[in-house]
């Protein structure tokens, strides 16, 4: 067996001194070894073992996409049966029935439901495995190259082994954590999307090590290379990495940079090469998957819970009535006592053994077995209803909501707190620039100028093949286009040259790809305003203003960071003037202003007005720098850039010294789209009681803006930050470990705060603070200083207590905010905090997202939700319910939640009352037979009473039955809270039911008993089978009729349910209770004629309709004291409230100013740029090419094979090499030099002390000005322009050439 391959777990896994091989890469945790023959790559991997436990196999967990799973086994033995307990008990009881002398029913009462049961389940969990089985394969089938030997191979997810060499292309799905070892682009860049991991779509590069990037540039160079790698063990840290390469002698550090993780994909890179590190279970995405767990709902656990205390009243019956046999035999063989003989191999004690067993089989027709047959039946349907609803349907992309799991429909209904993901699931993720405001003037939607075509001709200046305008204000268009602005032009070309953003010419389309979708929204808007952003180079922006190309000299550029909350470039336009543009949150560059007039002024007010709008804003600004000033700048620049400590200060300092006494040009504002009806949906559930949490792996300033637009956060709520929530923290610990020591009562988290009480609040926290205050072990814990002292006393004994005690505190702080938003959280930190909330609150958790960092939460949830967004179908294919928009969600809880609670509930009361009505009358029956354990009902009634008799109304209700309409159920939304509070069925309602039920079958019994005393009937009736008929159909009527009052919406399938319930009643009595049947099988059908004879007779009918009158009266007189007591229905609640004040619509816009929070609205989305990539050159590809109107500057060369295009020019210095060629029109300026077999085309000139070397060629009407030579071989060529000549001086030893 290879311990490397298909996720098999050897022994020596991970074990000093035994290697893992896993075929050519193959990576060992282990002792280093003697290197592997040649042709096999000699990589090694050594972690710190701790478990041992290593997996190389590379599969995937069901529901999950392309590398974001792992192996999964079939879940049927994981799932535990809805019906386990019942199973078991049924069982014992079948089991029971093969003693004759205990059995009192007839073998078929509990064999036929009992099997009807298995064979529905069974066929769902084949259904539901095969499933999940195809899932599997598709994943563990996909293809990937895998170094072989000495080339690459074609393999399959599967066989991807720990140490494997794998080759990627272009928009392909990592399979597992790979060392990137080389890559096409320059410096071995890698640019991924990791929207799977942390939900940010935003490109991320990664680089390899240079020393891979020089030596592993061939195949044969990767089967050759056997560098060692060492690195930690596996665990869920998604953003940190800590390993060694040693290779050759020397040993080469390893950080996240240099790692591809699993669910990323490959952008805008042709071709990588990575070495697997981690594989199958052990990679990072899947350590923060969880594990597989069968989801319950509340009302399962209460059922499981009864049908234990059914079954204990079971037993305390049965022993009752043993026990009553026991005395009943005494006294009558006492009383009796010539039948002395029938009993002289018994005695009242065995005879009371002996009912006990025969009364448990009597009675176990009341284990709710058949309903849970029943309970299949429904959940699919009304499974299905969700599936159907059109209303839940995006037609856009042809995609139905999908009801996943067909057995937690109830608890949609019981919703309390909801966890969303932001990117994908809130929003679409599409930057969109809306309005911006331009020396004071406001232009864009909303100011009367949309939707209308400028005149004149369109926009000359747009390249071929890009997208059309997206700016919808012609005014500014027009603007644009007459060029007579000059802030506008400056605002404008600030917008194209103010970035990091990458472009790619693909021949008819430009292709812009930016750290961040807020700069790309920019840098688009410039274009479609003209100023279309063509190309960069390390020091140079090239971009097209309304037509014309202009090269930028690009003399420094000021990267964004998180601190900075700006950023700015140093550029040299072609007219040699140095300006600075800068772009950031208004709170650093208002304050950065040269003065501030009217126009500041009115930018401010702007800002103010897109704030409410919750549009994230930036502010522009810019300002000229003297040459001089540059200079010195740049010589300290420059030595910053070079210092080994406090570089980053140094250059911050530097950076705050430029961006000084700026000229505000205008504000932009950028929507971040929300998908439709986010804020309206928050807004419904808010109102339905529904708490939303926001866990997400972007940045603070996003998930804030995102909190603000859907309504998440309001103006009037106080926003705790981290500093706010340790206080708060420390001070309940505090107090609550001084009062424990005084025997006082804890202190509760609202004292602490009581200025904030009449206030609604919301925490905002990072991942590394929800990590420290909940010991979670995914950060290191830094205990010193602030906020960390108030955990470090009481010792170590303490810890596990003061840190439950914390958990619990942060937990029910965060549960009495209004809003909680978590930032920059792994996988793994979403899963807790969804834990934590159902550890602490017992509380119903749904949780909502798209991608495969949201898988694990979604499983921890008690509902899972995935959307069918833009990161795949990670989570739909883990979730419970799949929908398109989030806005589906209201309409899933609201309506079908809320309606699927109710019918259940329905369901379960009103099948435990026809159980007790109909069956608690053998109870009764047994004071009147001498306790002998004797059924009262033929077999064939108990066996088809729960299955056909009564089963067809109750399942009526448990899938149409209906309080409210659709749309009621959303106009009202706090009806939703009915099921939070679990009022429709819980402990007490099912006592109240088990009282009915009693009172129901007592009047049954008891009735028909008085009336059976005289011999009523024409027939004189009062045998025992008439008797038993009558019980049974008065019970059963009583029941049909208590369905009937209560429910409240009639169908035409509800009335046929009732019907087909009678209709079957009679057709199986009169089947069953033939003469002719009872010929063939006397033992199996023993009531001839019983049912014709007692229902025939008008004197019996009579008694029944007695019965069932005084069953009724109980229901008629709650329903008239409720109605006398003012005591409305819900239907008649809603009419009241809608004859009132209607229900305000959802405002989206906001009337008070934010104030502090526009000033942190700004639109940047990411926490560094590309600057660093961009200035060491390490993004430009090898081969560019310079075109038209490019040009070199001093210094500058151009290496073997490169060419110069029309009108491009040489400066100062540069140099053509081997084999070069200067085209039409170029130029050769003072100083330059042509090589060897260079040539000059037709109309080119040498200026002055230019020189031609040997094998050089001057062509037609070329001219050598003063101070040029010739040297040996070199030519004029024929018919020269006259007057051609050479000028003196020329050098010494060269003949002179004739004109020709």
């Amino acid at each position: 067996m290879n311990p490397g391959r298909g996720g098999q777990r050897g022994p020596a896994a991970g074990r000093t001194g035994r290697r893992r091989r896993a075929g050519p890469g193959g990576v060992a945790w282990a002792v280093p070894t003697a290197p592997r023959g040649a042709g096999r790559v000699a990589a090694r991997v050594a972690a710190v073992p701790s478990s041992g436990r290593r997996s190389g196999r590379s599969a995937a967990l069901p529901g999950l996409c392309p590398g974001t799973g792992a192996a999964r086994e079939s879940l049927s033995h994981l799932k535990c049966p809805r019906v386990g307990q019942e199973l078991c008990q049924c069982c014992k009881i079948l089991l029971l029935q093969t003693f004759p002398e205990i059995s009192t029913l007839p073998w078929y009462t509990l064999l036929f439901p009992l099997s009807c049961l298995l064979i529905i389940r069974g066929l769902r969990d084949l259904i539901d495995d095969i499933g999940r089985h195809r899932s599997d394969r598709n994943i563990n089938s996909r293809p990937c190259e895998i170094l072989a030997g000495r080339r690459f191979c074609w393999r399959e997810w599967r066989h991807i082994c720990v140490g494997d060499i794998v080759r990627l292309r272009k928009d392909s799905v990592v399979p597992a954590d790979l060392l990137l070892l080389c890559s096409s682009e320059p410096s071995s860049l890698c640019y991924v999307e990791t929207a799977d991991i942390d939900g940010e779509t935003n490109l991320k590069f990664r680089q390899a090590l240079l020393v891979t990037h020089q030596e592993l540039q061939s195949e044969e160079s990767m089967a050759a290379f056997d560098g060692r790698v060492r690195c930690e063990e596996p665990n869920s840290r998604m953003h940190t990495f800590t390993g060694t390469l040693r290779w050759r002698g020397r040993s080469h550090a390893l950080d996240g940079d240099r790692i591809l993780l699993r669910g990323c994909r490959l952008r805008n890179t042709a071709l990588c090469y990575g070495l697997v590190l981690y594989a199958g279970f052990d990679s990072k995405i899947m350590r923060n998957s969880g594990k597989i767990k069968r989801k319950k709902t509340k009302l399962d656990h209460l059922m499981d819970r009864l049908v234990i205390v059914i079954f204990l009243l079971l037993l305390v019956t049965s022993l009752g009535l043993a026990v009553a046999s026991g005395f009943w035999a005494r006294t009558f063989q006492e009383k009796h006592s010539y039948l002395a003989a029938l009993y002289q191999h018994t005695s009242p004690a065995h005879q009371a053994f002996l009912n006990f067993w025969g009364f448990t089989i009597l009675l176990s027709i009341i284990i709710p077995m058949s309903m849970y047959i029943t309970f299949e039946f429904i959940y699919l349907v009304n499974s299905c209803f969700i599936n159907w609803d059109l209303g839940m349907y995006y037609g856009a992309k042809d995609i139905p909501a999908e009801a996943r799991s067909t057995s937690l429909s109830d608890q949609l209904g019981q919703i309390q707190y909801i966890f969303s993901d932001k990117t994908g699931t809130l929003t679409q993720n599409i930057m969109s620039f809306k309005k911006c405001c331009i020396n004071g003037t406001i232009y864009g939607s909303g100011t009367g100028h949309e939707n209308k075509e400028p005149q004149g001709s369109g926009l000359s200046w747009e390249h071929a093949g890009e997208q059309e305008s997206g700016v919808c204000d012609v005014t500014l268009l027009e603007a644009a286009q007459r060029d007579n602005d000059p802030v506008l032009r400056e605002f404008l070309r600030l917008l194209a040259l103010c970035h990091t953003v990458m472009v790619e010419d693909r021949g008819d389309q430009l292709v812009y790809q930016a750290a961040s979708p807020d700069e790309e929204a920019l840098v688009m808007a410039a274009r479609n305003l003209g100023y279309v952003f063509l190309a960069r180079t390390q020091d140079s922006i090239t971009i097209r203003e309304l037509g014309r190309t202009r090269t930028y000299e690009l003399l420094a550029m000021l990267d964004f960071n998180s601190d900075r909350k700006r950023m700015s470039v140093l550029v040299r336009d072609p007219q040699g003037s140095i300006r600075l543009y800068t772009k950031g949150a208004d709170t650093v560059i208002l304050e950065r202003l040269r003065s501030r007039g009217p126009r500041e002024t009115l930018t401010e007010r702007a800002l103010d007005r897109f704030a409410e709008q919750t549009l994230r804003t930036l502010c522009l600004a810019s300002r000229a720098v003297s040459e001089p000033e540059f200079r010195a700048w740049s010589r300290r620049h420059r030595a910053a850039a070079a210092l080994l400590r406090d570089r980053a200060r140094e250059l911050d300092s530097l950076y705050e010294e430029m961006e000084q006494n700026l000229q505000l040009l205008g504000a932009t504002a950028i929507e971040d789209k929300l998908q439709d009806g986010v804020p309206e949906t928050i807004q419904l559930l808010k109102l339905s009681n529904i708490k939303v949490w926001v866990l997400t792996g972007d940045k603070q300033e996003t998930a804030m803006n995102i909190g603000y637009a859907c309504r998440l956060l309001t103006d009037d709520m106080e926003i705790l930050g981290e500093r706010e929530v340790s206080e708060i923290l420390q001070a309940y610990w505090e107090s609550n470990n001084n009062l424990s020591g005084q025997g006082d009562a804890p202190c509760s988290l609202s004292q602490q705060r009581p200025e904030t009480l009449c206030h609604k609040r919301a925490i905002i926290i990072s991942g590394d603070f929800l990590d420290k205050i909940l010991h979670t072990g995914e950060v290191l814990k830094e205990k010193k200083g602030w906020p960390w002292q108030w955990l470090c006393c009481g010792g170590a004994e303490a810890s596990q207590d003061q840190g439950a005690l914390v958990e619990k505190a942060f937990v029910d702080l965060a549960t009495s905010c209004q809003a909680v938003i978590c930032c920059r959280v792994t996988p793994k930190q979403k899963a807790l905090v969804v834990q934590l909330v159902k550890k602490h609150k017992k509380a119903v958790t749904l949780a909502i997202g798209d991608g495969a960092n949201d898988v694990n939460m979604i499983k921890t949830a008690d509902i899972g939700v995935g959307i069918s967004g833009l990161e795949g179908l990670q989570a739909v294919q883990c979730s419970d319910y799949a929908l398109a928009q989030f806005s589906f969600l209201q309409r899933l809880l609201l309506v079908h939640g809320r309606w699927n609670y109710l019918r259940i509930c329905k369901f379960l009361r009103y099948f435990f009352y026809k159980t007790f009505a109909g069956l608690l009358a053998q109870v009764w029956f047994a004071f009147h037979s001498g306790f002998t354990a004797q059924p009262l009902y033929e077999g064939w009634f108990l066996a088809l009473y729960n299955i056909f008799y009564t089963a067809y109304p109750v399942l009526s209700v448990g899938l149409l039955e209906q309080d409210v309409s659709a749309k009621k159920s959303l106009e009202f939304p706090e009806l939703y809270v009915v099921g939070q509070q679990d009022e429709l069925f819980n402990y007490r309602v099912f006592g109240v039911t088990l009282l009915h039920g009693v009172g129901t079958s007592l009047i049954s019994f008891y009735i028909t008993l008085w009336a059976f005393e005289d011999h009523v009937g024409t027939k004189v009736m009062g045998d025992y089978e008439s008797f038993s008929v009558t019980v049974a159909l008065s019970a059963l009527l009583s029941v049909l009729v208590e369905i009937v009052l209560d429910t409240q919406y009639w169908t035409v399938l509800s009335f046929l349910m009732v019907t087909a319930s009678l209709l079957l009643f009679c057709l199986f009595s009169f089947l069953t209770q033939t003469v002719d049947a009872y010929r063939i099988a006397p033992a199996i059908f023993r009531f001839p004629d019983a049912s014709w004879n007692a229902l025939t007779d008008p004197y019996v009918l009579l008694v029944v309709l007695l019965s069932l009158v005084v069953n009724t009266l109980p229901s008629l007189t709650v329903h008239a004291v409720r109605a006398i007591l003012g005591r409305a229905t819900t239907q008649q609640k809603i009419h009241l409230r809608a004859r009132q004040d209607p229900e305000p619509p959802v405002e989206l816009r906001s009337h008070v100013p934010r104030g502090s929070f526009r000033r942190s609205s700004y639109a940047f989305s990411h926490q560094e740029g590309y600057a660093g990539l961009i200035t060491r050159g390490d993004s430009l590809r090898a081969g560019d090419r310079l075109h038209d109107r490019d040009s070199l500057r001093a210094g500058d060369s151009l290496c073997v094979g490169d060419s110069l295009h029309a009108r491009d020019s040489l400066h100062v210095g540069d140099s053509l090499c081997v084999r070069d060629s200067l085209c039409a029109g170029d130029s050769l300026r003072a100083g330059d030099r042509l090589r060897d077999r260079d040539s000059l085309r037709a109309g080119d000139s040498l200026c002055v002390g230019d020189s031609l070397h040997v094998g050089d060629s001057l062509c037609v009407g070329d001219s050598l000005c003063a101070g040029d030579s010739l040297c040996v071989g070199d030519s004029l060529c024929a018919r020269a322009t006259p007057g051609t000549a050479l000028c003196a001086p020329r050098p010494q030893g060269t003949p002179a050439v004739p004109s020709v």
